[in-house]
């Protein structure tokens, strides 16, 4: 939600001096990305992966993307007419997320 928010913006502003909703953006990025760190955490936990154990590819691919998310909001506003590739690459991120925590292919 807060990439989103922060993608229109930038489409239809341009510039990071002109909005005005920033910092709710990054509070609410900030808890997003939270929610989504704890909740990975969780599943783990849940599978009995252990954090001293060597962990599976998709873990960390999971992380690089988690902190492809993270930097995404300063991403945008420095790049806002590039605005367009992040608007799909956010989707295809989160999609490869989803199939890597359901289907653990390696």
């Amino acid at each position: 939600m807060a990439l989103g928010g922060a993608a229109l913006n930038a489409m239809n502003f341009g510039s990071r001096a002109s909005d005005s909703g920033r910092k709710w953006v990054a509070v609410t990025h900030g808890i997003g990305l939270l929610i989504a760190l704890v909740g990975g955490f969780g599943l783990l936990a849940r599978l009995g992966i252990s954090h001293g154990a060597d962990w599976p590819l998709w873990v960390w691919i999971k992380l690089g993307i988690w902190l492809v998310f993270g930097g995404m909001t300063a991403l945008i506003g420095r790049n806002p007419r590039h605005v367009g590739l992040f608007w799909v690459l956010i989707p295809v991120l989160a999609v490869t997320a989803a199939y890597l925590a359901i289907n653990k292919p390696f």
